[in-house]
């Protein structure tokens, strides 16, 4: 664990999936929160913001609005990128976003996706030779598209080292307590997991 805090940065756009973004979000933040509220003279392990392509207010799915923090031009550095999903074929065609991500991505210690965030990654071109999950319903489309990527069914988090993909909505939290886990110890990851009320369905393979 490094003694200066993680920056997790997480893409949100229109049509983006509330909780795909809002559960990491919450992970994170409340994992900081208990490790120093645990240790006061310590640092928070987190640093959590929301970036966005434009300052303007972004239009979640169930016309939920919310405005990120940053925008693509003046972010501080991504330690750990998370990309949500959603409705996400317009994202797709704007190569200023894949773009971003793919360079975002070399910068990063991890990135990691949600649901239907997978297109975009491997969009990115992130996902090649690479095991992957996302949503039950998008797995054929993602097959189809990109028959380059080893999809992995009936599982909630796949994690490849740098690359790490999370099954539909819900699952992204279970991937950002494996990540907790993973970049703190597994005793934070635990205490979020119950502190949030959530039963932590630690479900996956790393790679």
């Amino acid at each position: 664990m490094n003694k200066s805090s993680l920056n997790v940065g997480i893409y949100i756009f229109d049509k983006v999936e509330i909780l795909d973004f809002a559960g990491p979000f919450e992970v994170f933040t409340t994992a900081s929160r208990l490790h120093t509220f645990q240790l006061p003279d310590a640092v928070a392990p987190f640093t959590v913001f929301t970036v966005a392509a434009k300052l303007d207010p972004i239009h979640a799915r169930g016309e939920l609005h919310v405005l990120s923090k940053y925008d693509l031009t003046n972010h501080p550095p991504i330690d750990v990128l998370i990309i949500p999903g959603g409705i996400v074929s317009d994202e797709l065609q704007q190569e200023t976003i894949v773009q971003w991500i793919a360079q975002s991505a070399q910068k990063a210690t991890i990135t990691a996706s949600v649901c239907t965030g997978a297109f975009l990654l491997a969009k990115a071109g992130l996902l090649d030779g690479k095991s992957v999950t996302t949503h039950w319903d998008d797995i054929p489309e993602l097959r189809s598209m990109f028959p380059q990527i080893d999809v992995r069914e009936e599982i909630r988090w796949v994690d490849t080292g740098r690359v790490i993909s999370s099954a539909g909505i819900s699952a992204g939290i279970d991937m950002s307590l494996h990540l907790v886990a993973r970049l703190v110890n597994y005793e934070l990851a635990v205490h979020t997991a119950r502190q949030m009320e959530f039963e932590w369905k630690n479900f996956g393979i790393s790679q």
